[in-house]
């Protein structure tokens, strides 16, 4: 249990914060606590946008925060909604909300002017199995479109892994995708507890589209977002395929606890975690 602010300041006063991003939904940050830590102790912060933020703070709101990281120098990523939507939902309306909530995003990027967008890729097979083919015509429009919005505004959009059970679910919609415009973030949690292909098998399949990363641990049960080393996955393959890359992804741990937080930086250091982000 972390005692203080100040003990857990002096916790995370190494390189590694300034080479990674953690997740705080907007809804958090506004507490003072929170702004504390994550304006004073160097974090670079990727901001979950969900529905709530969105419909009740302002861009006045958002600029004020914003503000706030540009002038500390921080590196700035964004999480978009998720909740409920479905960019290839065979559902019009459904479509039309998840565009609404995509509309509302990209006037928060013009403020945050993040280094990427974080948004889930959203297929499910025992939802959407059946009518497969629609769903990935409609999904890649949807992508292709929020895809070029946001490289307009000097950003890349993230398609991240979440209830997909294999890696061709996956890359049959980033094959259709302008890599230029979308990436995928790879969440080795969601990895773990949604699917159950070994790691090395994603990553041989989607490794070349990999531009992000998002690091919490389970065992394998349950999306519990554990701090790292504190579950069951083997990161090894991970990190030993991050050695190799030639552009290294964006790191972003998704801690929901400040201890896991602690946990996953001690797990980072005990990795040699600056050396492999430098080969």
């Amino acid at each position: 249990m972390i005692n203080s602010q100040k003990q857990l300041y002096s916790l995370i006063q190494h390189q590694i914060i300034e080479n990674i991003q953690v997740n705080i939904p907007f809804t958090m940050l506004v507490e003072r606590q929170w702004q504390d830590l994550f304006f004073n102790s160097g974090v670079n912060p990727e901001i979950g946008l969900a529905a709530e933020a969105l419909d009740n703070f302002s861009l006045s709101d958002f600029k004020g925060f914003a503000d706030q990281f540009h002038h500390r120098n921080r590196s700035i990523t964004l999480h978009g909604p998720f909740m409920d939507l479905s960019p290839g939902s065979p559902d019009p309306k459904v479509r039309e909300l998840t565009i609404y909530r995509f509309k509302q995003l990209i006037d928060a990027v013009s403020v945050f002017k993040p280094e990427t967008v974080v948004c889930h890729a959203g297929y499910e097979h025992v939802r959407y199995g059946f009518c497969k083919e629609q769903w990935l015509e409609y999904t890649v429009d949807t992508w292709k479109w929020l895809g070029r919005e946001l490289f307009k505004r000097g950003t890349r959009l993230m398609l991240e892994n979440v209830y997909e059970t294999n890696p061709d679910e996956l890359l049959q919609v980033l094959e259709q995708l302008d890599p230029a415009h979308v990436g995928y973030c790879l969440d080795a949690g969601h990895l773990t507890a949604f699917t159950k292909y070994p790691t090395d098998q994603w990553l041989g399949a989607t490794g070349k589209y990999i531009g992000q990363l998002h690091l919490h641990d389970n065992h394998g049960d349950h999306d519990s977002h554990l701090g790292m080393g504190q579950g069951s996955i083997d990161f090894d393959p991970l990190f030993e395929y991050i050695k190799h890359m030639t552009e290294k992804p964006v790191i972003t741990l998704e801690p929901h606890e400040q201890e896991d937080f602690i946990a996953s930086l001690a797990f980072l250091e005990q990795s040699d975690f600056l050396s492999l982000m430098a080969a």
